[in-house]
C-alpha cells in the first residue's frame, strides 16, 4: 500500500485495520530466517506476565553463523503502533543491515497487542524476555553487558520505556537504545501532532486510536506512568545511551526531539537526527531513497562506536 493510500485508523475500523495489516504482513519462518545457513535461529518461549490463559511470549534469536564467541545483541522491538506487528517480519531487514556487517545477534520479542492486551502488559512482556536473554546469555551465545535495546515507532516507545523501568527496577543495563520514529507521548499536544494531521501516514487520529487501545480509561491520565509513555517521564538521568532519528514531516517530530533534549539536560548522551522532509515509516516505504541510505549509514554508525567502547 502507498502512504498516500493509507487511512488514519478510529476506533471503529480498528479490528478490520489490524486484520489487513497481519494479512499483508509478511511472517517468515525460522528456516526463511537462517537464509539457507546464513543464520542460527531459535525460538524461546517464557510466560506472559499477568496472562491468566498460559500464553507464552516469543522471542527470536538469530545470529550470524560460525560465531563461537559472545555476540553483542540488538534487543528489538517491532512497530505497528501497539496494535499490530510481529517478531518474525522485522528480522530480515535487520539480519542484513546490521547483524551480519556489525557481527551482532538480534532478539526480535512478539510482545502482546492492544487493546487485547492493555498498558502494562505489553511493556512487562519485553522487559521479562530482556532478563531471560540476559540470565541464558551463555547458553545463547549473548554478551550481557553489550546488549542495546531498539525499537521503531511503538517499539521505539516500548524501547524508550523499557530502558526507564530498568533502571528504576536495577534490572539487566543495556549499554545503549536506538529509538527510532518512536511513538512516546499519549497527550498528542505537539506542535507537530497538530500540523501533520491529515498528511503523515501515522496522524494524530491514529496515533489517539492506538494509545486509547493501549491505555483504555488511563489514556491522558494526569499520573500516567513513564513506563507507558515515556514522554512523562521528570527524570531523564542514568540513561543508556540515546540514538534518537525522526522525520521532519512526521506526527513524532516534536516529541522525539523533547525526549534527547530532555536527556542532555539531565546530563545524558543522546543524538539526535531529524531528516528532513520524512514522513513516518520513509525509509520503509521508500527504501532506496538516498535519505533513507543516509539514515541507515547514521544509525550504523552509532551503533558501531556505541559497541567499541
Amino acid at each position: 500500500m502507498r502512504p498516500e493510500e493509507r487511512k488514519p485508523v478510529t476506533p471503529e475500523g480498528l479490528a478490520a485495520w489490524q486484520a489487513r495489516d497481519a494479512a499483508a504482513r509478511p511472517r517468515p519462518t525460522v528456516r526463511d530466517l537462517a537464509a539457507e545457513g546464513r543464520f542460527e535461529v531459535t525460538e524461546l518461549g517464557l510466560p506472559a506476565s499477568g496472562a491468566s490463559d498460559g500464553r507464552t511470549i516469543r522471542l527470536v534469536v538469530a545470529r550470524p553463523s560460525g560465531s563461537r564467541e559472545p555476540l553483542p545483541v540488538l534487543y528489538y522491538m517491532h512497530g505497528g503502533g501497539m496494535i499490530t506487528g510481529n517478531a518474525w517480519s522485522v528480522l530480515p531487514r535487520l539480519l542484513r543491515e546490521w547483524a551480519e556487517p556489525l557481527r551482532l545477534a538480534v532478539v526480535s520479542v512478539d510482545y502482546r497487542l492492544a487493546p487485547q492486551t492493555r498498558y502494562p502488559g505489553p511493556v512487562e512482556d519485553c522487559y521479562a524476555g530482556l532478563v531471560l536473554a540476559t540470565e541464558d546469555a551463555a547458553g545463547l551465545g549473548l554478551d550481557p553487558d553489550r546488549v542495546i535495546v531498539a525499537g521503531k515507532s511503538a517499539g521505539g516507545g516500548l524501547a524508550a520505556a523499557l530502558a526507564l523501568l530498568t533502571r528504576d527496577r536495577g534490572g539487566p543495563t543495556p549499554l545503549g537504545q536506538v529509538l527510532m520514529s518512536p511513538m512516546l507521548d499519549d497527550r498528542g499536544d505537539s506542535f507537530s501532532s497538530h500540523q501533520m494531521a491529515g498528511h503523515d501516514i501515522w496522524d494524530r487520529t491514529s496515533n489517539a486510536t492506538a494509545w486509547q487501545a493501549l491505555l483504555g480509561d488511563r489514556y491522558r491520565a494526569a499520573d500516567l506512568s513513564p513506563h507507558a509513555a515515556p514522554a512523562r517521564a521528570a527524570d531523564l538521568s542514568a540513561l543508556p545511551a540515546a540514538y534518537v532519528d525522526v522525520g521532519s514531516a512526521e506526527t513524532f517530530r516534536d516529541e522525539a526531539v523533547a525526549y534527547a533534549n530532555g536527556i542532555w539536560q539531565a546530563g545524558g548522551d543522546a543524538e539526535l537526527h531529524v531528516w528532513p522532509g520524512a514522513f513516518h515509516g520513509y525509509d520503509t516505504f521508500a527504501p532506496h531513497a538516498v535519505l533513507s541510505h543516509d539514515a541507515r549509514e547514521a544509525r550504523t554508525r552509532w551503533l558501531r562506536r556505541i559497541l567499541g567502547r
